[in-house]
Parts: structure tokens; C-alpha cells; sequence
């Protein structure tokens, strides 16, 4: 019996595994870039690869180390002869289309309403929607640009599952004197050499599963870069931070990573971040910058909305309301028994079965208020027949 439940178990754990590959799998096979949207229509046949080098020879690299998965390119065109060149790349997750947005926003660009996150600089036009990163670039641009861009990131096909949640890291950059279009996200040693992070990849040890997230902050005494680096655990975080603080000291033991910020650097720990602050500024404005930091555990950015039966709140309720019609159902029927049994006894036994009997000696006071108080007052009893 329990070797015949175990196989059962094993074939529907197998069944569930095979559907979410079958799933990721058509996911991954499905092209990016629709043939027609908003009165634009695709020349030709889209050019498709897996090879990072052909969305960037240069940033292939940082590409792959984004979870890069596959490209496609392709020129659109409208009636009035206008021309569109569109370049997407698909990543493993949300997450790499968005370090990867970061990384090609430049501080010059405008913010753009295009899902997930858009910005522009004359003609071309930068987005990510889910897990694909889209550069577009008009021939000549219009007032319905960027609603046209909107319907293309509404064609685009979305990640499966939580592959569409973007990082929590982020969120913890603060507003206040934030430079825009700054902010930067990475995952590896490739892309923290790119930005030019105050601190070597050997410092911050991505083998562990650290990100990072960086941004510029004006302040009275200049700009400064903020960085923060999340890892798995508190205790992680503690040990990479007495790293640091070594690596900074005048005498830091020879062949150690060297710190690459020419400015000092300030550094603290809040729960499984390590937060740095470095440029020219001075210790109490970096003081005041390092506080605005603080790690809460229950703000993220992507918290699953568990829309599964197990876990829906409108579920819990309704099963609520089911269990107390149930036991107002209950009640009912046990009173209505209750009730019927001692009518039948009563007609097929006799009364006194049930009942007290009619006629029962009880023992009264006969107290009157003329007598109480008298010398010769007395309480007399007397039984009587009820």
C-alpha cells in the first residue's frame, strides 16, 4: 500500500515538473516581436539568435551574465513611409532585463509611461516589459510615439510564473537627492566592473549570491555613490563587512583586494545588506546618507500574491461563512432531534419517565411581618400538597 502511494506521489510530482518545463520551454521557443501592432508591420522575417554577441559584441559578456537567452531584430513599417528599427532581448527573468536596462539608461534620458520602465533621447526609445528589453529607434518621430511603444510592450510575450518579479534591492535606494537615471543593478563581477563600483568583485563575492544596486546622491559637500549589497543571510553580510573594513585599513595584509574609490569610504550593515557610501563627502553627510538605509524584512518588491486556493484570503472565507451554515445546519437538526425523541417517549412511556410527577411536597415558610420581631414571634413550616 505505501509503495503504491509513493509511486503515485512520484508520478504527479513528475507530471507537475514535466508541465512547468513544457511551459518554460514554449515560453522560450515563442517569438518576441509580433508581425503588425499600432498600424506598424513587420519587412520581412525578424532576425533571430542566441548569440549575445550579435545584440552587442561588446557587452556580450554582461549580457550572459544577465541570463541573456535569445535576440531578435526587425524593421517595421507604416503607410506614410515611415521606418522603425526594433532591437528585444530575452532574458531567464525580469530581473535580467532589468540590470540590463540600467545599464544602458543613460543619465540624459527621459522617463517614458511604457511598461515596465521606459526612457528616450531624441529618436530611440528604451524599455523592458517582463524578462525582454526592447531598444527603438524612429526614423522620425510622432505624437503617438510612444502610445505606439505601448502597444508593442503590450504584445510582447511575459515570463511564466515568478520569472516576471523584478528585484527588491532597488527599492531600497533612496529618493532624497537621488540623481536620476543613475541607478544601476548587477549580479556579477563583469557588470561591477562596468559601473565602476568602489569595490572589487573579490571584495563583494559574487560566489555567495550577492547583488548589488548603486546609485549617485548630491549632498552639501558633493556627489556621492551609494552602494548597497544584498546577500543570502545576516551572518554572510557580517562576515563580508569585517572584510571590507579590513581591506580599507592602512594596513591591510599584502595580495588582499584593493578598494578602488580614491574618496573614504563609510560602510554599515542593516539585516543581510552591507550599505557604502564613498565620494567627496565628509563623514557626516555620509553618516546621514548611510541612514537612510534600513533593511525591513517584510518590504519587498516582489512578494508572490498567492493566488493559489491554499493560500487565497476570499477562499479562507468563504470556507469560513460553508463551516458556520454547517453548524447552524448542526444545531438545528440536533434540537429538532432532541425535541422529537422526547415526544415519542412521552406517547410510548410513562409521564414519569420524563416529568415530575403532578403532585409534589414542597416545604413553605409561612413568615408574616405582623408576627417577626414579637417576643412571642415563630416560624412555623407546614407541608402542604402541591
Amino acid at each position: 500500500m505505501k509503495s503504491s502511494r509513493f509511486i503515485f506521489v512520484f508520478i504527479l510530482l513528475a507530471a507537475s515538473a514535466a508541465v512547468a518545463f513544457a511551459d518554460e520551454a514554449a515560453h522560450a521557443a515563442a517569438p518576441i516581436l509580433p508581425e503588425q501592432f499600432a498600424g506598424w508591420r513587420i519587412a520581412g522575417q525578424a532576425h533571430v539568435s542566441k548569440d549575445p554577441a550579435v545584440a552587442d559584441s561588446i557587452n556580450s559578456a554582461l549580457l550572459k551574465e544577465y541570463g541573456f537567452s535569445d535576440f531578435e531584430s526587425g524593421t517595421y513599417l507604416r503607410d506614410d513611409g515611415r521606418k522603425l528599427s526594433v532591437k528585444a532581448a530575452r532574458f531567464a527573468d525580469a530581473s535580467g532585463a532589468y540590470g540590463a536596462f540600467t545599464y544602458y539608461k543613460m543619465p540624459q534620458m527621459l522617463k517614458e509611461t511604457i511598461p515596465d520602465q521606459g526612457a528616450s533621447l531624441n529618436q530611440r526609445v528604451l524599455f523592458y516589459r517582463g524578462n525582454m528589453l526592447v531598444d527603438a529607434i524612429f526614423e522620425k518621430l510622432s505624437a503617438m510615439s510612444a502610445a505606439e511603444l505601448r502597444d508593442l510592450a503590450q504584445a510582447l510575450p511575459l515570463p511564466p510564473g515568478n520569472t516576471r518579479n523584478l528585484p527588491g534591492l532597488p527599492a531600497y535606494l533612496p529618493k532624497s537627492g537621488y540623481v536620476k537615471n543613475t541607478a544601476k543593478y548587477v549580479v556579477g563581477p563583469v557588470g561591477l566592473e562596468k559601473i565602476n563600483a568602489p569595490l572589487p568583485a573579490q571584495l563583494v563575492d559574487f560566489s555567495v549570491g550577492a547583488e548589488v544596486a548603486l546609485g549617485t546622491y548630491q549632498t552639501a559637500d558633493g556627489d556621492a555613490i551609494l552602494m548597497l549589497i544584498y546577500y543570502p543571510t545576516p551572518q554572510i553580510a557580517a562576515e563580508h563587512l569585517r572584510r571590507i573594513d579590513a581591506a580599507r585599513q592602512p594596513n591591510a595584509q599584502p595580495g588582499s583586494a584593493p578598494i578602488l574609490s580614491p574618496g573614504p569610504i563609510f560602510d554599515k550593515r542593516t539585516g543581510p545588506m552591507v550599505v557604502v557610501a564613498t565620494g567627496a563627502i565628509s563623514e557626516g553627510e555620509a553618516r546621514n546618507l548611510l541612514s537612510t538605509v534600513n533593511y525591513e524584512a517584510d518590504v519587498t518588491w516582489n512578494e508572490n500574491t498567492y493566488l493559489s486556493k491554499k493560500n487565497n484570503l476570499a477562499n479562507l472565507l468563504v470556507n469560513i461563512i460553508l463551516l458556520c451554515a454547517i453548524l447552524i445546519a448542526f444545531s438545528a437538526v440536533a434540537g429538532l432531534a432532541f425535541g422529537g425523541i422526547r415526544i415519542f417517549l412521552n406517547r410510548i412511556l410513562p409521564e414519569r419517565v420524563l416529568h415530575r410527577e403532578k403532585d409534589m411536597d414542597f416545604i413553605s415558610l409561612n413568615l408574616s411581618t405582623d408576627r417577626i420581631g414579637s417576643p412571642d414571634s415563630k416560624v412555623s413550616s407546614s407541608i402542604k400538597a402541591g
